[in-house]
């Protein structure tokens, strides 16, 4: 089950199976009269026998609608392929819930004819929860604002700072240091007399000056040669980065196979190495993958 697949356009499609559902319990049918002969059940709703098939027909094939459609976001790239009848569950959720509206708008227009009968607030909720409800199904996967993500995943940024030695900064066994920093000589710094020149001490290969104090014990200046820059480093970084456009992914195994996942705009991934040109992604799940396509990526 995978969470960070749903949308917005799902989280309308949730929402409005939910009012479905509450409106099944308000009156589909109010009486207004006034007498001994009108009883406490003159309003009726959904979920009354004489106004079979209002429930089956209405209220309960939009809700179905709904759990197809997120049963089908829940499973991911597992089930893109797979296939009921020759529809994706998705898709039968999308035309059952167009086919609970059209009977909706039918119910609306039909029943006894009467100024005290009239449709109720049940039914008035439950036409406008199937219109949000088959709008979002099928505007879902065309609308970019339906498309995004529910909740995005991008991570915060890693703290860089630290004190010399400890792992990952400069200073600490493996890494390079930097001059200027702490525990490493600044430029114009000699190291084998400890001091910057011009502080009572002789720069290397000037002689000393007069009324200046130099240690007769010490040896002498020797010139040193320049530090050399450290080469940048070469082993890859894992990193998080975003998409454009839908991209797929490639079994890392087996680059020319089969796509087994893709990776969508909105979403932050954390690519864990570098081949050529391409990127070994991780999805949300653990899946690794090969993207080919790293045209555009937005680095976290």
């Amino acid at each position: 089950m995978n969470l960070r697949a749903l949308t917005r356009g799902d989280a309308a499609v949730a929402g409005a199976a939910v009012l479905l559902f509450i409106a099944s319990f308000l009156p589909y049918w109010t009486v207004s009269c006034a007498g001994r002969y009108c009883g406490p059940d003159a309003s009726q709703n959904a979920w009354s026998t004489e106004l079979f098939p209002i429930l089956p027909s209405i209220y309960l094939l939009g809700i179905a609608a709904a759990v197809l459609i997120l049963v089908q976001r829940f499973q991911g790239q597992a089930a893109a392929n797979r296939q009921v009848l020759g529809l994706r569950l998705d898709q039968w959720g999308i035309a059952l819930a167009v086919a609970a509206l059209w009977t909706s708008v039918w119910s609306l227009g039909g029943g006894p004819s009467g100024g005290s009968i009239s449709h109720g607030f049940g039914a008035w909720l439950g036409f406008i929860s199937l219109i949000v409800l088959a709008g979002a199904a099928a505007a879902g996967p065309l609308v970019p604002a339906l498309k995004a993500p529910l909740v995005t995943d991008r991570p915060a940024a890693p703290f860089q700072g630290g004190f010399p030695g400890q792992p990952g900064h400069p200073g600490a066994p493996g890494q390079p240091g930097q001059p200027g920093q702490y525990g490493y000589p600044a430029q114009g710094h000699d190291p084998a007399f400890g001091a910057q020149a011009g502080y009572g001490y002789p720069a290397p290969g000037q002689p000393a000056q007069p009324g200046q104090p130099q240690d007769a014990a010490a040896p002498a200046p020797q010139p040193t040669q320049a530090a050399q820059p450290a080469a940048p480093a070469t082993d890859f970084q894992p990193f998080w980065f975003a998409v454009p456009a839908p991209r797929q992914l490639a079994p890392k195994d087996n680059p020319a196979g089969a796509p087994i996942g893709e990776v969508v705009p909105g979403t932050w991934y954390l690519a864990v190495e570098q081949r050529g040109t391409a990127l070994v992604a991780q999805l949300a799940d653990g899946t690794q993958g090969v993207l080919a396509d790293t045209t555009g990526l937005q680095r976290g």
